[in-house]
C-alpha cells in the first residue's frame, strides 16, 4: 500500500540544518525555519536572508527593544526568502559578537578533497 501524499509531506527525511561561514571564518550550524509561518522565540538568534545575502541578524529582544533593528527586521521580511536560527549565547558580549559575525556570513560550500 502506498502512503497518501499528505502523510509523506509530514515526514522530514533530511535534517533541516545548514552551515554558514561568518566574517571571522567561523562555521555556524543553523536550523532552517519555515519562512511562511516562523515565529520569533526567546533564546534564539535568527538569520534572515535572501539567497546567500544576509539581510538581518538578531533576536526577539532586538525587535522589541531596538527601533532601528525593528525597522531593519521589517524590511528584511519584505525581501527575504529564508530564515535560519541558532541558540543565542547567554553572555551579551558573545551574543553581539555572533550577530556581528553572522551579518557578513555566507553559506559554507563543501570543498572537494
Amino acid at each position: 500500500m502506498v502512503p497518501a501524499l499528505d502523510q509523506i509531506s509530514k515526514v522530514s527525511v533530511f535534517p533541516r540544518g545548514v552551515s554558514w561561514k561568518g566574517k571571522s571564518g567561523r562555521a555556524y550550524g543553523l536550523v532552517v525555519e519555515r519562512f511562511d509561518n516562523f515565529a520569533l522565540v526567546p533564546g534564539k538568534l535568527y538569520v534572515i536572508a535572501s539567497g546567500s545575502l544576509v539581510l538581518w541578524v538578531g533576536s526577539i529582544d532586538d525587535v522589541i527593544n531596538d527601533q532601528q533593528s525593528r525597522a531593519r527586521f521589517r524590511l528584511a521580511m519584505d525581501c527575504a526568502d529564508r530564515v535560519c536560527s541558532l541558540a543565542a549565547p547567554d553572555d551579551e558580549v558573545a551574543r553581539m559578537t555572533v550577530i556581528w559575525d553572522l551579518e557578513g556570513a555566507e553559506p559554507a560550500t563543501l570543498s572537494a578533497a
